[in-house]
């Protein structure tokens, strides 16, 4: 189950990252343009952040069951020494739970603007930032904090 899990979990990430840059395209198109937030905007809106909320499971359900997660928080004070621990057992759930929080906050605060550009400037706002977060936090293969493989 790990396996399929890491799986999982790699892979989604490509869908998070691609529904985000939709979304920021379409709200920064909607801001600058002075379009409509039409129902495919609020479509993009909610899809960035319920596709965002399916990778948080993953992630938790591989948080849950990761031998590298087991052996840090039994082994916490020798664990912490190493970074590529640390990364994973507390900076990495941390950075994303952050990041899905703002997602959320987003996409919330943005249904609930009254006229359209502040619901563009919402979105773009709080998708934004966490998308900054996220970059962070993924463990890139040329992160020097902690690297996978662009794919497992």
């Amino acid at each position: 189950m790990y396996q399929t899990l890491t799986f999982l979990h790699s892979t989604f990430r490509w869908l998070v990252l691609l529904s985000l840059f939709y979304a920021l395209f379409t709200a920064y198109r909607g801001f600058f343009s002075k379009k409509e937030f039409s129902k495919t905007a609020d479509s993009i809106r909610h899809w960035t952040a319920t596709i965002a909320h399916i990778q948080l499971i993953l992630g938790i359900l591989l948080y849950s069951q990761s031998p590298i997660i087991s052996y840090f928080w039994k082994n916490f004070n020798t664990a912490k020494a190493s970074f590529d621990l640390l990364f994973f057992g507390m900076i990495h759930i941390f950075l994303m739970l952050a990041a899905i929080v703002m997602i959320t906050i987003g996409s919330a605060l943005s249904k609930r603007r009254k006229t359209d550009r502040d619901k563009f400037k919402t979105m773009l706002i709080w998708f934004s930032a966490a998308l900054v977060i996220i970059f962070i936090a993924i463990p890139w293969p040329f992160s020097p904090f902690a690297n996978r493989p662009y794919f497992r």
